[in-house]
């Protein structure tokens, strides 16, 4: 019995412990591209960015771990295909691994802007903890850079870049960032945000190239009569795409990532996949979804080991993000696609960025975002679950007890 697994970051690396702490006695092996031995991505762009901790806090495991638990971790390794009919896969090296089962959690890549200047010196990108170095020598010596992209990333960088006393501006094509995340209630918070903390937000532009000298990125160049903004070094941060080359090549269901039931297993029923990589079927939200955060990829690759193993259940924990930038921190839980909801409650301080925000259809609450107010997770978790529809206007007032509605 040989389970491999494809993909050795944080996702690979929970999936190998679920196999071993259920007792597992076969052979697991983990091949990963990088060589680092597998780690958390969410301190690369918070903590870890800003000198807050060490690189050795950010890895998922002691490098003793894996030999001490009889994983064999192979880094700095490339698999170039999957055979399914003959249940292995194939290493750049030549070398063909036998699987009984295989997990694929081989993430996602951040995509690159289809502009002239793109490859510049100085133009970097966040997804790897070298990349986190780079940038992090960035804000030691530039003055000023320019960041393209207000999603989470986008955003988080700037908070960093800020503190660290450099000149920001921040370029978003939508109207406001995470607009398409949060909608335009709630992103106008973290737009008054960043402003307040003196990032030049631009919104609503359009980059038509990035300027260079001598090789080197020297800032960019906005379409129309955006004009030039200079710049010592480009962050992007413009989403991210799956990785699915691999799965692809071998006949698996694609589509926005590969395509697997609730129990994480694909089209082919020795072949698994979790984290970024994976559009799963959601029992509660009753559709695939793909979510591309931290928890995803802390607890679906349990859920997908434990099916590996025939003693599966359904992955059904609410999608769950956090971000911490200057003073604000915030959790987000549940799912609420544009488009997907009808109305914003506020519960709380919104001026003071204290309170919750929560996107309800037809009175019933879909997902909560709590900013810097803590220990409400669970209950804001009962209120989705409970399917009920909730009296806004007790939902509305901190006074309620939130844990009361659900009984209204």
């Amino acid at each position: 019995m040989t389970y491999v697994i494809v993909g050795a970051g944080q996702a690979g690396a929970v999936a190998a412990q679920t196999l071993r702490e259920e007792r597992f006695d076969g052979r697991v092996v983990l091949i990963g591209q990088e060589d680092d031995r597998p780690y958390e991505r969410p301190p690369l762009s918070k903590d870890y960015l800003m000198d807050k901790v060490e690189r050795e806090k950010i890895y998922v495991h002691p490098e003793s771990w894996y030999a001490e638990n009889d994983v064999e971790l192979r880094l700095g390794t490339t698999v170039t295909g999957i055979d399914p009919a003959a249940q292995e896969v194939t290493l750049a090296s030549g070398e063909r691994v036998g699987y009984t089962k295989l997990l694929l959690t081989t993430g996602s890549t951040p995509r690159r802007l289809p502009v002239p200047g793109a490859d510049l010196d100085g133009v970097l990108h966040l997804r790897r903890v070298g990349d986190s170095d780079r940038i992090k020598e960035a804000l030691r010596s530039a003055s000023r850079i320019a960041v393209i992209g207000g999603g989470w990333i986008g955003l988080e960088v700037a908070a960093a870049a800020r503190t660290a006393g450099v000149e920001v501006t921040l370029l978003e094509a939508a109207d406001l960032p995470l607009l398409r995340v949060l909608g335009p209630e709630v992103a106008a918070v973290f737009a008054g945000l960043h402003r307040s903390h003196g990032v030049d937000l631009r919104c609503g532009v359009q980059v038509a190239e990035l300027t260079g000298d001598g090789g080197r990125v020297s800032g960019v160049r906005l379409a129309g009569d955006g004009g030039h903004v200079a710049a010592d070094a480009v962050i992007v941060g413009v989403g991210i795409s799956p990785n699915t080359e691999l799965a692809a090549a071998a006949g698996l269901t694609i589509d926005d990532g590969i395509r697997v039931d609730a129990y994480l297993r694909s089209s082919d029923p020795d072949i698994f996949a979790a984290g970024d990589v994976a559009n799963a079927m959601h029992p509660h939200v009753g559709k695939h979804i793909r979510v591309e955060h931290w928890a995803n990829a802390r607890h679906q690759p349990r859920a997908a080991a434990l099916a590996m193993l025939g003693d599966g259940v359904a992955y059904e924990r609410l999608p769950y993000f956090y971000t911490d930038q200057y003073d604000l921190g915030m959790e987000y839980t549940g799912y609420a696609e544009p488009g997907g909801y009808d109305q914003v409650v506020f519960r709380g301080d919104v001026r003071r960025r204290e309170f919750i925000a929560f996107w309800l259809s037809g009175g019933r609450v879909l997902a909560g975002m709590n900013v810097n107010v803590w220990d409400v997770t669970a209950p804001v978790q009962a209120l989705i679950r409970s399917g009920k529809p909730v009296d806004t206007a007790r939902l509305a007032n901190p006074d309620e007890p939130l844990d009361k509605l659900i009984d209204q």
